[in-house]
């Protein structure tokens, strides 16, 4: 028994033999987990495919019951049929499975089976939709965000150059399009806004869409890897191609390095196709395309390197976390549509607020409203946005230990 079957576990542990050397003398299991272990022997014990109980204390192995081993049912699109063999889409993967007797398959078929077995039967002639509504063009849509009227760059306080660039890299070439590809310009494909959460990356983003006037869809790498696992790649290419026909738009992919990391030899698998449809689909930008990809990030070291390689997320704007100017200018600007019943301290809560990001010092103002709703009033005064800061201050302090 080998060393790997011991680590098993402390009971008897249900496996299936997969394999038996040409002498004979070695078998190989494979363990409800994924897990592979070996068993050395004079003599074989079972045969292919039996299963069998492991009790890793004596180190002894006997056949078991079939019904131990209850295999996880899959279902699949058939994809090819090549002779005696089909190709079958299983959760984004293509797997290939000998051709039942008796089934006439063909592509397109919904069909149901077993690792062990293949294909067990027939579900449906329909191919089955992975994609909630993949059939409808109406699914990219569920991620544009509409323009809210009421966002402006007076919304965005501080970080002045920032803006600037940002709305130079984005706007204007989103506006001007067709006149930078009279001048002959190399177009600008791809920005990756970095820096830590909460500093405003996203707002700025909406902001400029709205400004351009550009459709602004939103992804979400985290839940398009679990919501949509397997069938992403198809998902983005979909929303590229409705995009490609909008008089302008931007793709905003937030925490894009959850969706794009760098790819090695531990990738995940779905992560790889990712990056490799988002490389093709970049690169198949025509001169025509009035589309702006946007990925935000705290690692931009984490994105994969290919995707910031010239023609695709090359063009960088850093947000780092603002100074004693931009926090005075951002607090002002967080509370400048709230009713004030005086004039604010801001100087003094920027001087103690060293290190904040923007969305920590916006905080201040909601606990400052708990403050006076709790005294009865619907206007604030300076105590309470004191008494804010030194809320969230202490929620700062308690955080970090």
């Amino acid at each position: 028994m080998s060393e790997e079957a011991a680590r098993a576990g402390n009971s008897r542990t249900v496996a299936r033999v997969s394999h038996i050397s040409d002498d004979g003398r070695t078998t190989f299991l494979e363990l409800r987990d994924g897990r592979t272990a070996t068993a050395d022997h004079e003599e074989p014990f079972a045969d292919v495919g039996e299963i069998v109980l492991i009790d890793p204390e004596d180190g002894s192995i006997e056949v078991a019951p079939r019904d131990l081993w209850r295999e996880e049912v899959w279902v699949g699109v058939t994809k090819l049929v090549v002779d005696n063999r089909v190709v079958v889409e299983i959760g984004g993967r293509l797997r290939l499975f000998p051709v039942p007797h008796n089934e006439n398959l063909r592509a397109g078929l919904t069909v149901e089976g077993t690792d062990s077995e293949g294909i067990v039967g027939v579900l449906s002639s329909k191919a089955i939709s992975f994609l909630d509504n993949s059939t409808e063009d109406a699914l990219p849509e569920r991620f544009i965000v509409p323009p809210d009227e009421k966002l402006s760059f007076e919304d965005f306080g501080g970080y002045g150059e920032i803006v600037t660039r940002a709305r130079e890299l984005i706007e204007l070439p989103l506006k001007h399009h067709a006149a930078l590809n009279e001048i002959g310009t190399k177009p600008i494909k791809g920005i990756l806004f970095s820096g830590p959460s909460g500093t405003g990356k996203t707002l700025l983003a909406r902001i400029i869409a709205n400004h351009a006037d550009a459709t602004f869809y939103v992804i979400s790498g985290p839940e398009v890897l679990s919501k949509w696992y397997g069938q992403s790649e198809e998902l983005i290419r979909r929303i590229f191609e409705d995009a490609k026909r909008r008089e302008r738009a931007i793709i905003f992919f937030d925490e894009i390095d959850s969706l794009a990391s760098q790819r090695n030899d531990e990738s995940h698998e779905a992560s790889r196709r990712v990056v490799g449809q988002l490389l093709a689909l970049m690169d198949g930008f025509s001169p025509d395309t009035n589309v702006m990809v946007l990925g935000t990030t705290n690692r931009p070291q984490d994105v994969d390197s290919a995707l910031r390689r010239p023609g695709r997320f090359d063009w960088h704007v850093d947000f780092p976390i603002p100074s004693r100017e931009d926090r005075e200018a951002i607090l002002s600007t967080s509370g400048r549509k709230l009713q004030l019943q005086e004039k604010m301290p801001h100087d003094w809560v920027a001087e103690r607020t060293d290190a904040w990001t923007p969305a920590e010092l916006a905080a201040i103002w909601t606990e400052a409203g708990l403050l006076a709703v709790s005294e009865g009033r619907n206007s604030l005064l300076a105590e309470d946005y004191i008494g804010g800061y030194e809320r969230v201050a202490k929620q700062r302090r308690d955080s970090r230990g």
